[in-house]
């Protein structure tokens, strides 16, 4: 899943000769933070829509703003996650990708890096979803994946943060079944703290049937 698989060729690109007015036109009929402006399959750098909303005569060059471009990019053989971080990095919608010549190769949208991103986290799959804590160095992910199996679980996801400050690590898993109350006892019993689960938790048979019998018993 590199970033060259994820490239739009539908997005448009300035040159130096454009206008600000064309530039300001594009950005809001894409709904983009930021336009790439090439030259001759050159790269020269991010517009942002701040800088043209600040230039109110809409036939000055693109050529006469040279110096508000920002000539940052990632590569085409990065694997997509360093898009979503250059995203977030510069809080924009749009990522320019170049070649190891460094050619302009297009751009890659924040839409469709989340489309992504929730397949790869698996959210499109049916299944139960548990946020766990523990101590960081209590962490063991074949101590997780064992509880999982015995629970006849498939680990879809796991993705983990850390508080350094404390030490605590939260673990979010994806499982491939919704009645997770048995994954949940067994998660509990190795002392994970469980912070939140989202799927069913189903009483098992004998758990039911002494239910319904004490309810009759109450209702003699």
């Amino acid at each position: 899943m590199l970033t060259q698989d994820f490239i739009n060729q539908s997005i448009p690109q300035l040159s130096l000769h454009d206008s600000v007015g064309k530039a300001r036109q594009l950005i809001n009929d894409f709904k983009l933070t930021h336009l790439p402006v090439v030259t001759s399959n050159q790269f020269l750098g991010l517009i942002s829509e701040e800088d043209v909303l600040d230039i109110e005569e809409d036939k000055i060059k693109i050529e006469k703003l040279k110096d508000l471009l920002q000539l940052t990019f990632i590569y085409d053989d990065l694997h997509f996650l360093e898009a979503v971080n250059f995203c977030n990095r510069l809080e924009c919608n749009t990522v320019p990708v170049l070649n190891k010549k460094n050619e302009y190769l297009g751009v890659i949208t924040s839409s469709h890096l989340l489309k992504v991103m929730a397949d790869f986290n698996g959210a499109a799959e049916p299944g139960g979803l548990l946020v766990l804590e523990t101590e960081r160095v209590h962490f063991s992910i074949s101590e997780i994946s064992r509880i999982a199996e015995s629970n006849d679980c498939t680990i879809l996801q796991l993705n983990s943060t850390t508080d350094y400050t404390t030490g605590i690590m939260r673990i979010t898993i994806k499982v491939n079944r919704t009645d997770i109350a048995a994954l949940i006892s067994t998660f509990e019993r190795f002392e994970y703290q469980i912070i939140s689960h989202f799927g069913e938790q189903k009483f098992d048979d004998h758990t039911d049937n002494n239910y319904k019998n004490l309810m009759l018993y109450l209702n003699v």
